[in-house]
């Protein structure tokens, strides 16, 4: 008996024989995991220290939160770690979407255009976009999606093309896959969709979407030249701890601009309250690299795991990563269910409660998610979900612990044999 039927005494021999070998064979992969570990944990803590944070920046502020220091600190300190000029940190940010909305609007003004490069972004995204009340295609914005190559790649041509129109303003770069099945962006290549785009107009204003992807490279977007780069705090960078908000760094100008947009114009980045959150966002920045090591390695083992019993992944075991999010083929809407549900039942939180797909705000399709997170929603903490459409794709993303992760798909494979979506 090995340590999976030890651990599951239900499982059946055939997946612990796949666990056993998925582990054998991303074991060698966690060095380099380790590496990028040590790489990023060499940044941050430098911004820690060029920074000089110190114990009286984790003060509570409330009201206003006028002169906060610690607040000011930590804005320092998330440009310095992503290679920026400027930040702005803060607990008001009540999601990813909420903060790259916020970036938008701090760019784009009536019968300016914004432009897609990697087709359609994420469904709420969207409706920020062009579908909800207030949305920016109301406010005057044109927009223009730049499709993917049949083979799900940026076209860097029909990117130049679209910068180059004369009311081009902002050029939106999506890292992560989202809810597709293309590869999520590497770093190099968000870098050379901006040298494409600069070069075709040098007055664009290019805006990444970072979300998942954030210390799964040694290097951020700021680093090849995004102008603004915005994610959550409930995600990668906020380590596990951060009870909410959301980051933007970049350009010092452009952060002012969206500073204003969160706040109001002339107000800016000198008011908002951190209420005692300021040691948890300082902290949840620190454990961020490690943190993310762990999802990461919890991820080549679903791969790995998954592509053995005979499922679809993306990306592969052994392919190079640019976000968190893995995505498993269920190919039925009962086996989304199941799937989401098991790890639902192998969550530290609220793992008695039972997923069912509903009609989410922002999403086009019913979606079923599982998260029985420490933070409500933090999808660094282990999560999955998936829209209820062709072809059924579990999107598998986060573990605080490598183990955590591998005990999940464990129990997702023992839902899916049990109902009768994988044969056994």
């Amino acid at each position: 008996m090995n340590i999976w039927e030890q651990l599951l005494p239900d499982c059946p021999a055939s997946i612990a024989a796949a666990a056993s070998t998925a582990l054998e064979r991303v074991r060698p992969l966690w060095a380099q995991v380790d590496d990028l570990v040590l790489r990023n944990q060499a940044r941050v803590l430098s911004a820690f220290q060029e920074a000089g944070v110190s114990e009286v920046h984790f003060a509570a502020s409330t009201g206003y939160g006028y002169n906060d220091i610690g607040r000011e600190k930590l804005d320092e300190v998330f440009a310095r770690a992503f290679g920026a000029e400027a930040g702005l940190v803060r607990i008001q940010f009540a999601s990813g979407t909420h903060t790259i909305a916020t970036g938008l609007f701090a760019v784009l003004r009536p019968g300016d255009r914004l432009i897609a490069a990697a087709g359609a972004p994420y469904d709420t995204l969207q409706q920020v976009i062009h579908g909800a009340p207030g949305c920016l295609t109301e406010w005057g914005v044109r927009y223009e999606e730049v499709p993917l190559r049949p083979d799900l790649t940026v076209d860097l041509e029909g990117v130049a093309r679209a910068v180059r129109r004369p009311d081009a303003r902002c050029l939106l770069i999506q890292r992560s896959r989202g809810y597709s099945l293309r590869a999520p962006l590497t770093v190099a290549e968000i870098g050379a969709i901006i040298r494409v785009a600069k070069e075709a107009n040098p007055d664009v204003t290019v805006l990444v979407d970072n979300c998942y992807g954030e210390f799964v490279e040694a290097q951020e977007p700021p680093h090849v030249g995004a102008d603004l780069t915005c994610g959550s705090l409930i995600k990668n960078p906020g380590g596990g701890i951060a009870p909410t908000g959301g980051y933007i760094v970049g350009r010092a100008d452009l952060v002012e601009r969206a500073a204003a947009q969160l706040f109001a114009p002339g107000i800016g980045p000198e008011v908002g309250a951190n209420a005692g959150a300021n040691r948890l966002l300082f902290q949840g920045l620190f454990l961020a690299p490690h943190v993310t090591g762990e999802a990461l390695r919890g991820a080549q083992f679903t791969a790995a795991f998954f592509a053995h019993l005979g499922f679809a992944v993306r990306p592969a075991f052994d392919e190079p990563r640019s976000d968190l999010v893995q995505a498993v083929e269920l190919g039925s809407p009962e086996g989304l269910e199941a799937f989401c549900q098991a790890v639902q039942k192998a969550s530290p939180v609220d793992a008695h409660v039972r997923p069912e797909p509903w009609a989410m705000p922002g999403y086009s399709d019913p979606v079923i998610m599982a998260a029985g997170t420490f933070v409500q929603g933090s999808s660094i903490e282990l999560s999955a979900d998936g829209p209820m459409r062709p072809p059924y794709v579990a999107y598998f993303q986060g573990g605080l612990t490598r183990e955590h992760v591998m005990l999940a798909a464990l129990r997702a494979a023992n839902e899916l044999a049990a109902a009768g979506v994988l044969k056994v």
